[in-house]
């Protein structure tokens, strides 16, 4: 074997010499030509609004996966939910586009859904007075999730501020209040199908 790689003239060029030969490795990040293998035109951007856009889009499309879980025959209470969350995917997309575009979030749109919450929560008052585990049939889960990734959101605007990206201070009020209401809509929701609330108990606080 020693004489075979003595012999053999490749083996006697200097290592970098190979891989000299070989074409450049293209960027994997680079826009390419093809429409179909770009998903998103700034997907491939090295800051936090890509980031921003793509947890308001997929926390709108949670929204939506709870509307399908909702009763087909409704009752009151869950037709006003359905109605509630078909309003807050449209307000979760002007959410999306607030930073990288014009501002689509108001101070009617935080009225609104202060009014909304106050309702539910009033109506289930009492109900949950610590902490509770985040369970029960769908789409309560999916609910928990919704509130978990609006405070993803909250936090993505943490990271744009901490960039130097400037935005309205509404936007982190709005997503705040999303991850509150979504918490109501559970707690709502489980009183009005008579699922009961699990407590619990930290060892940590």
């Amino acid at each position: 074997m020693d004489q075979q790689s003595e012999s053999n003239p490749a083996h006697d060029e200097p290592s970098a010499v190979p891989s000299e030969r070989q074409p450049a490795r293209q960027r994997s990040h680079k826009r390419p030509k093809d429409i179909r293998e770009l998903c998103y035109p700034f997907i491939y951007e090295t800051q936090f609004q890509c980031d921003y856009e793509i947890a308001t889009d997929e926390l709108c499309c949670q929204v939506g996966g709870v509307m399908a879980m909702l009763p087909v025959a409704p009752s009151e209470g869950e037709a006003a939910v359905f109605a509630d969350l078909d309003k807050l995917q449209r307000l979760i997309y002007n959410l999306n586009g607030s930073v990288r575009g014009r501002l689509g979030i108001f101070e009617e749109d935080m009225a609104w859904l202060k009014e909304r919450y106050d309702l539910y929560n009033e109506a289930s008052r009492g109900r949950v007075t610590g902490f509770v585990l985040p369970r029960g049939p769908q789409p309560i889960p999916a609910l928990h999730l919704c509130r978990c990734a609006s405070k993803k959101v909250v936090r993505l605007l943490v990271r744009l501020e901490e960039s130097g990206v400037s935005y309205d201070p509404i936007l982190p009020r709005f997503a705040n209040l999303l991850a509150n209401f979504f918490f109501v809509l559970t707690v709502f929701l489980k009183q009005e199908w008579q699922v009961p609330e699990v407590s619990y108990v930290s060892i940590n606080y």
